[in-house]
């Protein structure tokens, strides 16, 4: 019988002290659940995660092409790049992630879906800083073909737009750092973005100065632990062809 709180993994990192840890909901009928923290900020939970699943659904939808080049920035848990990984036309998948003690979670099967990611093919942990290779145009985010752009860029790390893990991030959700990533894409491609909450309109107008098209979406779950709903956002913006 699992126990009722484990604390699995717990290590000191340059942004602030890493922990991944287990509980047990009694009032979940004794569901197990996963839980990070990174410092005081509390960032991801395995009870909630629609929105995640909904940012690659609804940004891989809007491509009608097949063989994708996709890259997801932010491991976390995995339910984004899982999926992502679900759309049969992707053929790679390079998750971006800055914190090495993550990656390391999926690799030794200490969080539920990485076994999934480490047993597709398609799919390749690079351990990186997303928003350093998104100021670098020189170069794309995958490292072994660096010349290459992407169809899709997805980005789930900080909470949102304006509530940012590490202060060095907030130039990325400026124009200037949109224009950045935007390099990044293939003539068509999409850029879509989690972000906790309801969508902030000045964010999305924001996007849309940068790319042909851009649109938010409200995404409502459950919420068993209050018997009522939560929301996050997806926004999804697109290059021209």
């Amino acid at each position: 019988m699992s126990l009722m709180y484990e604390e699995l993994d717990f290590r000191p990192t340059p942004i602030g002290d890493l922990m991944l840890r287990r509980r047990r909901l009694i009032q979940l009928s004794g569901l197990d659940i996963y839980e990070v923290k990174l410092g005081e900020h509390f960032l991801m939970t395995s009870l909630f995660h629609e929105a995640e699943a909904q940012l690659s659904k609804l940004s891989l939808g809007v491509l009608e092409k097949e063989n994708l080049d996709v890259v997801v920035g932010g491991l976390g848990l995995g339910y984004t790049a899982v999926s992502a990984l679900e759309d049969t036309r992707v053929t790679s998948l390079i998750v971006v992630e800055y914190l090495e003690g993550v990656i390391e979670w999926h690799q030794k099967g200490l969080v539920p879906l990485g076994k999934t990611l480490m047993g597709d093919e398609r799919c390749r942990l690079v351990n990186a800083d997303f928003f350093a290779l998104s100021r670098d145009a020189s170069k794309n985010f995958d490292p072994e073909y660096p010349a290459n752009r992407h169809d899709a860029i997805l980005l789930d790390i900080d909470h949102s737009p304006t509530n940012v893990l590490h202060q060095t991030n907030s130039r990325f959700y400026t124009e200037e750092g949109l224009a950045e990533l935007a390099q990044h894409l293939k003539p068509g491609g999409v850029f879509g973005l989690w972000a906790d909450g309801f969508p902030e309109d000045s964010f999305t107008h924001l996007l849309g100065k940068v790319f042909k098209s851009a649109e938010s979406h409200t995404i409502e779950f459950d919420n068993p632990l209050t018997g009522g709903l939560s929301e996050g956002a997806v926004y999804v913006a697109r290059m021209s062809l």
